[in-house]
């Protein structure tokens, strides 16, 4: 039984002498990370396909039990939105070869504009894909939670192909108005959708986004608990993921859920002991 646990990054500039030592060569950042978490959302993907040298690194750093979520890039998903990008996407597939069995799953990020008229295409594009990888996607057009309809013709496109639907929850971060400059950007940049905690897949994947105050985040994913243990006692494989607005406590954060978890499953795989963010002294 293994709950896999991340954050949306592994390198973050108030995690750096606080938890993680400073300073770091980049070939060592993500090996350190992977000391306090066994996952990591790979959002930097989305941006551009990563040189296959970068990538070799960030096998190199981390155990084959470790797991990416790794996002498409935008050209795919935004720009092309998953119609004529055969190219992008294969020279992305050759570009992450070498995290072999850390890549965990494919995450297809779709734009808020993305409907449930657009579901033939994301079909189209997803039986294109090869069978060996899995595959995850995220929508934020809101029909797709509050039309039940939508919902139903969603979750057949993906279990045509065995995806997971990635649920982003942002509930807690919209249960009352921002409090600090992080909150007031969060409320301009991310989805406003109702909670979704229904797996498709023996892998489900979670995006929880919770506040910059530790005690609120910590009550918001109360319900994400009893889900989570719900599916490791059913024998699913889940990963979650915590974010908070400035992410500055995400990373204690993250194995702080798993610890709860523990604490209720005392037979779950422990996390791995993090990395001293200092070295030990004599005295």
């Amino acid at each position: 039984m293994r709950l896999h646990v991340g954050c949306a990054m592994w390198n973050h500039t108030p995690w750096r002498g606080r938890f993680l030592p400073h300073p770091l060569p980049p070939e060592e950042r993500l090996r350190s990370y992977a000391s306090w978490c066994n996952a990591v959302e790979g959002n930097t993907t989305f941006y551009a396909t990563p040189a296959r040298s970068a990538v070799e690194s960030w096998a190199r750093q981390t155990d084959p039990g470790f797991r990416f979520v790794v996002k498409l890039p935008k050209e795919i998903t935004h720009e092309r939105r998953l119609s004529g990008a055969d190219e992008e996407l294969r020279a992305f597939l050759e570009a992450i070869e070498p995290l072999g069995p850390r890549v965990h799953a494919l995450w297809v990020q779709l734009p808020g504009s993305f409907g449930p008229g657009d579901l033939g295409g994301l079909a189209a594009f997803l039986h294109r894909l090869p069978r060996s990888r899995r595959y995850a996607v995220e929508v934020r057009h809101r029909a797709f939670f509050v039309d039940a309809r939508a919902e139903r013709l969603l979750a057949r496109v993906l279990a045509g192909v065995d995806a997971e639907w990635i649920p982003f929850d942002t509930t807690v971060l919209f249960q009352s108005p921002p409090t600090s400059d992080a909150e007031r950007d969060a409320w301009t940049k991310k989805p406003r959708v109702p909670r979704r905690s229904l797996a498709l897949t023996a892998r489900p994947i979670v995006r929880y986004l919770g506040r910059d105050s530790v005690e609120s985040t910590v009550e918001g994913w109360l319900p994400w608990i009893e889900t989570v243990i719900g599916w490791l006692r059913e024998g699913r494989s889940p990963t979650v993921f915590i974010h908070t607005p400035d992410n500055a406590d995400a990373l204690t954060l993250a194995r702080r859920f798993h610890d709860d978890v523990r604490t209720r499953l005392p037979e779950l795989e422990p996390l791995p002991e993090p990395v001293p963010a200092e070295p030990p002294t004599l005295f």
